[in-house]
């Protein structure tokens, strides 16, 4: 992105948990550019940005992490106010300023200056396996405690995106958390994630219109988004 919050910003999304492998691949990105393009850097604060929370490294690591069981279980808070005390934050489905649906969060480093590449994303892979480690153990506690309960929200989640007719943006993402996290307890036989994974990038509302040859304002967008995510299911229980 070129002239956006930063002068220049090189963005790597990876799939699977693999944050060295995303910044290898920008890292090598910048390298290049490097050899062509004269960065503002100083010998003692590191690369000089527009922003001066990102001078430093000017690394920004984050991990999208699905947290139903915590916050079905209300421990999310305590767990994202722990976040602050250890150098990271947390952010909603687009990042900075956007807001958690489909319990969703967006965990990242908060300070780029004082440590290297490689020391934050390190850190910020510690502290997410952690996090995993809690929500898994939600996840237990939410078995033993209120199984019937949690069988009927996946199932009656799976119900709603199989039969509505429509659907916003916000109810979607909303009933697919309530969908993966049945299918990670096993307590739906399916979708798999990729099918799931599918549905939470093309049913958001640009995605969607821009496969139908809409506008992101169109008022039939919530039927479009229905009719495609009962088309994805169907096709894979079929």
């Amino acid at each position: 992105m070129v002239n956006e919050e930063d002068h220049l910003r090189l963005h790597g999304m990876w799939s699977g948990f693999d944050v060295e492998g995303a910044y290898a691949a920008v890292e090598a990105v910048d390298a290049e550019m490097g050899r062509l393009v004269p960065f503002a850097f100083h010998p003692e604060f590191g690369y000089l940005t527009s922003c001066p929370t990102n001078a430093g490294t000017g690394l920004r690591a984050s991990v999208l992490i699905h947290l139903p069981g915590l916050v079905l279980t209300k421990e999310i808070n305590k767990v994202l106010q722990g976040l602050s005390q250890v150098g990271l934050t947390f952010r909603g489905l687009y990042g900075e300023g956007s807001e958690v649906v489909g319990n969703f969060f967006q965990l990242s480093n908060q300070t780029t200056l004082g440590k290297t590449e490689d020391e934050l994303i390190d850190h910020l892979g510690k502290i997410v396996r952690q996090v995993v480690e809690y929500e898994e153990q939600a996840r237990d506690v939410l078995l033993r405690t209120a199984p019937e309960e949690v069988e009927d929200k996946t199932w009656r989640a799976y119900g709603l995106l199989k039969h509505a007719r429509q659907l916003s943006f916000e109810e979607t993402m909303n009933l697919l958390s309530g969908v993966r996290l049945g299918v990670g307890l096993n307590l739906l036989p399916g979708p798999g994630v990729y099918t799931l994974n599918k549905l939470l990038i093309y049913t958001q509302p640009a995605h969607l219109a821009a496969m139908d040859g809409r506008s992101t304002g169109d008022r039939e967008l919530p039927t479009v988004r229905a009719a495609f995510v009962r088309r994805l299911l169907e096709a894979e229980s079929s």
